[in-house]
């Protein structure tokens, strides 16, 4: 009998990693959670959250394992975004990253483990000072978060389960980086039916009160 299975012999060797990118909105801004690099080249560095895949363990699982470890929320919203494989992205060695990017609500963050892990939050005009190429993952990354955006298919994820028509459009303003004409914003959310208003107001933005609104059941 012929023996079916066949091994690949390959004479070079490489890494495979997982960068996640994890968007959060806090204070009309979009920021996204870094740490601090640890080694050279770049040490100190503001760096994406990432993690080499181990041999038992798919990507996907290896990208759950990085985002559970670093934000103690086992349920976020994940999606693939690319991968990148050029030559000489990784000065360290030959290493080949699948970008993953990840949605939350920062006032579920723990925050106690910024200082555990030497993480902070940078705003878009610290995204510069990224490692390597991470602030190109950053950039397609934030392209496929603004397509979805722009059919409200996954923003909800960085807002708390109860939120103003106020905030929504800021959270909006803040991933397309521009002003949106508040009437025709609330016109088109409105006429979608995937909130339901609250009897609810948040009085401490205006002495008036905005209601507050949460999504469609259907929707979630």
């Amino acid at each position: 009998m012929t023996n079916s299975v066949h091994h690949y012999i390959h004479p070079d060797r490489f890494l495979v990693s997982v960068d996640c990118i994890v968007f959060g909105f806090h204070d009309t801004e979009l920021k996204i959670l870094t740490f601090k690099r640890k080694i050279e080249p770049q040490i100190g560095a503001p760096s994406l959250l990432g993690g080499f895949v181990c041999k038992e363990e798919s990507i996907d699982d290896a990208a759950k394992r990085v985002l559970d470890k670093l934000t103690g929320i086992d349920d976020l919203y994940m999606e693939q975004v690319a991968t990148y494989g050029d030559l000489d992205r990784d000065p360290a060695g030959r290493v080949i990253s699948i970008v993953y990017f990840a949605l939350i609500n920062i006032e579920d963050y723990d925050h106690s483990l910024l200082e555990r892990y030497d993480s902070s939050w940078l705003s878009k005009e610290e995204w510069n000072h990224l490692i390597f190429d991470h602030r190109k993952m950053v950039e397609d990354a934030l392209k496929r978060l603004r397509k979805k955006a722009a059919t409200f298919d996954i923003g909800f994820n960085l807002l708390p389960e109860k939120f103003t028509l106020t905030q929504l459009q800021s959270l909006h303003e803040a991933i397309y980086s521009e002003s949106l004409d508040k009437r025709n914003f609330r016109k088109k959310v409105l006429s979608l039916n995937i909130l339901d208003k609250l009897e609810e107001k948040d009085k401490m933005h205006s002495r008036k009160g905005a209601y507050y609104y949460k999504l469609n059941e259907n929707y979630r």
